[in-house]
């Protein structure tokens, strides 16, 4: 069982930037792909990012290619997204999750953080 934890939240400016970590107490993280996704009310959960096990590959939503990047510390135990240049409608919560394929589909992933709400105001 792997329990992921997002932190790094807020409220900024359009044109700002937050950075958004995924940390586990558990050790396994290191064997897992870790991706990033976003849900606002009413609508499906969508993909942000992804990074694999070891943080070679990566890929992104054409919504934030550019300005969004994904890294991970396997050492620490954290998958951290940058967010820059944010716009409103990069408001949502966000969610950490991680799984045994690297995929865009959430519900190819079996490990969810609780969330993390970020807003973003023009």
């Amino acid at each position: 069982q792997v329990q992921l934890a997002e932190s790094g939240g807020g409220s900024v400016q359009a044109g700002g930037s937050l950075r958004l970590s995924c940390t586990t107490s558990m050790n396994t993280l290191s064997s897992y792909n870790v991706a990033w996704f976003r849900q606002v009310p009413g609508k499906e959960r969508e993909f942000v990012s992804v990074i694999n096990w070891n943080g070679v590959r990566s890929t992104y939503a054409d919504s934030v290619k550019g300005r969004f990047v994904i890294s991970r510390d396997n050492g620490r135990k954290t998958v951290t997204l940058q967010m820059d240049n944010l716009k409103p409608e990069d408001t949502a919560v966000y969610f950490c999750a991680a799984g045994s394929y690297f995929q865009t589909l959430s519900t190819r992933y079996m490990y969810w953080g609780q969330g993390t709400q970020v807003t973003v105001s023009s």
